[in-house]
């Protein structure tokens, strides 16, 4: 039960302590910039029809697609329990191919160019 209360303790303090620090710590600096509704760098008073370049949504879009490679492979280490290690393997093999041949055709075809 000592090492239980002692975990908690320091926990709790250490917490505590990095709670403290993050209120002081920054500089609080406004500027106009910061105190805009919006961040994104669109004026908030402009009009809402200006053209958006469709790029900027396509590779977002692939990165999305590859970002999914952690997603599929995080159960990996669970994937230990099939019958053998070289079942696993090749279940992984066969993910990374697939992304590993899909971003090799984006790239040649040009997706993945940010300006053109």
């Amino acid at each position: 039960m000592n090492v239980i209360a002692a975990v908690m303790m320091i926990t709790l303090a250490l917490s505590a302590l990095l709670a403290v620090v993050s209120f002081w710590l920054p500089q609080i600096n406004p500027n106009a910039e910061k105190l805009s509704p919006y961040e994104c760098g669109f004026d908030p008073l402009g009009s809402a029809r200006l053209p958006f370049s469709l790029r900027f949504f396509l590779v977002a879009i692939l990165f999305l697609l590859f970002d999914l490679e952690i997603a599929l492979l995080l159960p990996l280490p669970w994937g230990d329990q099939l019958s053998t290690p070289s079942t696993t393997l090749f279940w992984t093999t066969t993910v990374l191919a697939l992304l590993t041949i899909g971003l090799a055709y984006e790239w040649s075809q040009g997706g993945l160019e940010w300006a053109e």
